[in-house]
């Protein structure tokens, strides 16, 4: 299946990180934060009118704008 990204996820579904592009200080941040390569991430919700993503890695649940999730490549699991 070929990737997509967080942002096109639909709440419930799962999803495995396959590569974040984006600015150095950003990757870094996100890195941080748990988003690695072959880490499974669940979307909780989508705020309405463009706002933040709730997102969930392991037992971790993290805010994350939507620009900011369009910089994540995933694949469904």
């Amino acid at each position: 299946m070929s990737p997509l990204t967080l942002a096109h996820l639909n709440p419930g579904e799962t999803a495995t990180i396959v590569s974040i592009r984006a600015e150095e200080a950003l990757h870094q941040r996100l890195q941080a934060l748990g988003f690695r390569s072959g880490k499974q991430i669940e979307l909780i919700r989508k705020a309405s009118f463009s706002g933040p993503l709730q997102v969930r890695i392991g037992t971790t649940d993290i805010l994350l704008r939507r620009n900011e999730a369009a910089k994540i490549k995933v694949c469904k699991s």
